[in-house]
């Protein structure tokens, strides 16, 4: 661990030109990360059926998680890699060649043809340009906050990583804008079928002036000090994980500082808006509006806690964050729902739904190829309410009983599936879906009814209406949204000073980037993708909460009990 300050004055005056220069190209590969990563994101719904069209849409959906996911679940392997090429050779030229590698696959996304173009090699390609980013990230983020935090003067480290923070967000802001600006030129039509592109082909911009930037750039001073004394480490990953007194310290900034930190910045921006859009029906031009609104409130805040940090620690803030997540989450997302979509929210309060069936037949319904067949009349009555987002718990029925869904007083029977013919399959869902949108409609649910006539023969379609924005309290959406990005701050503004200053300069790239990139990568980048299953097994919309907020939890009590504080420690200090 790096050592206290021994004589480092704090420097007084301003931020020089040439500071600013290195935050602003360092934190524009933070920039991309998340442009990246907020585009595939918000329209994982288009990409599913641009590029996985070969399956059922339920699993075309699942897939595109599943390939959001692959970019996180390799980011640990490209800190270790770039890590490694970061301690040996540089800092700024390892995050050179990252930014290109990262800048490039987005565009080539852009470009890609689909499907329907080339069929299964368009999925394979998308995936490795995934892997390709994922690969880049894990070496982008550990050699900026390095870089930037070596060129900080002390008693200021906290407030000069703030800025790489801040982009991050920044990186959301733009991506919602580019995305937005693009479906009101374009129409909703032409941008699903080809207008999404436009916002991947968008990142060369930002490639060429971050790549143009960084190349003015010189060496780090800790770094060019090291190496002129001859003290560079000849194996980082060695020296980083395979000695105890440093292999510990990364244990303690994984599961005491970035855990904590990485669910509650995906809970707060990306949760959030998959819990507006699919769950309480957010139309999804309303839901990012209100997502850019409450970002560029919270914004700044990542620079005040940053700048607070070096006041009063690092620490206190980022637990404190972790505490007020892990106390509010739940009543902040039930004012959401009750703000965002009150029909629904009165509806759940006044008419429940419950689902009284024999355990022995219910699945847990995950069919990522598509090919199996969920025919009791367990699974066919929750397949239903999952396909529709309707919250509802479950109570168990005697071994043989057909299942039932009760909406408030009235019962409805699902149907046995198994062995009946096509039609008489078709038929019983029919009358059976029919049904059951007429009683959620009674009961108050908020429910679409669309009349058609062709040939002369009427057809009554029915769906889960979006949200009714006329009855939306947008302001409370914006205020409860803004809530959340400001847990973000006060854990995602300090950390970056704090990771760096917990390790020895010699092995710092490397042993600082595997415990943010496994944090941010796989506790948080898994986070969507868990929650919604743990949705789904439960039929309860609140129950996937539970994941963030155990993790939090366990940051909290680690990090305060074992996690020292670092704003004193001495960047400069080669180990």
């Amino acid at each position: 661990m790096a050592h206290a300050s021994t004589g480092g004055a704090v420097r007084a005056g301003g931020i020089t030109g040439e500071e600013k220069k290195v935050i602003f190209a360092s934190s524009l590969g933070t920039v991309f990360e998340w442009y990246d990563f907020y585009l595939y994101g918000s329209l994982a719904a288009i990409i599913s059926k641009q590029f996985f069209s070969g399956v059922n849409p339920t699993a075309a959906f699942i897939f595109a998680l599943m390939a959001f996911a692959a970019g996180f679940a390799v980011r640990p392997f490209g800190a270790l890699v770039f890590g490694r090429l970061g301690d040996l050779v540089g800092r700024k030229y390892t995050f050179l060649v990252t930014i290109l590698i990262m800048g490039l696959s987005t565009f080539i996304v852009g470009i890609l043809p689909n499907y329907e173009t080339i069929g299964v090699t368009a999925p394979i390609i998308l995936i490795g340009l995934r892997l390709l980013q994922g690969l880049a990230l894990g070496g982008e983020y550990g050699g900026a906050a390095t870089y930037v935090a070596e060129h900080a003067p002390d008693g200021k480290r906290g407030l000069f990583t703030s800025w790489i923070q801040t982009t991050a967000t920044l990186g959301l802001f733009l991506s919602l804008l580019v995305i937005l600006v693009t479906r009101t030129s374009v129409g909703e039509e032409a941008f699903a079928a080809w207008g999404w592109r436009i916002p991947f082909l968008v990142s060369v911009i930002l490639l060429a002036v971050s790549v143009w930037i960084r190349m003015t750039l010189s060496e780090s001073p800790a770094f060019q000090k090291m190496k002129s004394e001859g003290k560079t480490s000849k194996a980082p990953i060695k020296e980083s994980f395979g000695q105890w007194s440093n292999l510990k310290v990364v244990i303690l900034a994984l599961f005491g500082l970035t855990a904590g930190q990485a669910v509650v910045w995906y809970t707060g921006q990306f949760y959030a808006l998959f819990f507006l859009t699919q769950t309480l029906k957010v139309d999804g031009f309303t839901a990012n509006i209100m997502i850019a609104l409450s970002l560029a409130i919270g914004t700044p805040f990542f620079v005040l806690f940053g700048w607070l940090s070096d006041k009063i620690g690092r620490k206190p803030i980022i637990m404190l964050g972790c505490l007020l997540s892990i106390l509010t989450y739940f009543p902040l997302f039930h004012a959401l729902t009750n703000a965002a979509n009150p029909a629904l929210a009165q509806a759940i309060a006044t008419a429940p739904v419950k689902v009284v069936a024999d355990p022995a037949t219910c699945s847990f319904q995950f069919n990522p190829v598509g090919t199996s067949k969920f025919t009791t009349s367990c699974d066919i009555a929750k397949a239903f309410l999952a396909k529709n987002s309707v919250n509802y718990e479950n109570e168990a029925a005697p071994a043989g009983t057909v299942a039932a869904i009760h909406v408030g007083d009235t019962v409805i029977p699902s149907y046995e599936g198994t062995g009946l013919a096509a039609d008489a399959a078709k038929a019983a869902n029919g009358a059976f879906e029919t049904g059951l949108f007429q009683s959620l409609q009674t009961a108050g649910y908020p429910v679409a009814v669309k009349e058609t006539e062709k040939d002369g023969v009427k057809t009554t379609t029915y769906s889960m209406a979006p949200a009714d924005l006329s009855k939306m309290n947008q302001p409370l959406v914006v205020g409860i949204l803004f809530v959340l990005v400001l847990y973000v701050t006060m854990v995602y503004g300090p950390i970056a000073a704090m990771l760096v200053e917990m390790f020895p300069t010699r092995i710092r790239y490397t042993s600082m980037s595997l415990p943010y990139h496994i944090g941010n990568g796989w506790f948080g980048g898994f986070l969507p993708t868990t929650a919604f299953a743990m949705v789904a097994a439960t039929g309860d919309i609140y129950y996937g909460l539970w994941y963030p907020i155990v993790v939090a939890a366990m940051t909290l009590v680690i990090g305060t009990l074992f996690v020292r504080e670092t704003k004193d420690n001495d960047v400069h200090d080669l180990g």
